[in-house]
């Protein structure tokens, strides 16, 4: 097992995901529903298919298209994105 790797996504998808609007999804479920557990259980599965879901794409993707060029467009991608949000358009 490559364990930098594995650290380097760990560290990357968990700093990602503090305070988003997962989170704060599962805060407000889990104290309306008063059943933090399931609600625990409920965000874990959907991270974890998520998650496979992009690996998936990612793997089948990159048999057409060069990772470094999957790279340059998500870069550009969050660029665009980080603007529109700045000026309240997304």
């Amino acid at each position: 097992m490559d364990w930098k790797l594995l650290a380097t996504t760990f560290a990357t998808i968990f700093v990602a995901e503090l305070g988003d609007k997962t989170q704060l999804a599962c805060i407000l479920t889990a104290a309306d529903s008063r059943n933090p557990w399931v609600v625990f259980a409920g965000a874990s599965l959907a991270l974890v298919a998520t998650s496979l879901l992009g690996v998936i794409f990612a793997q089948f993707i990159c048999n057409f298209v060069s990772p470094d060029i999957i790279k340059k467009v998500a870069a550009v991608a969050f660029v665009i994105m980080g603007v529109l949000i700045y000026f309240d358009k997304l």
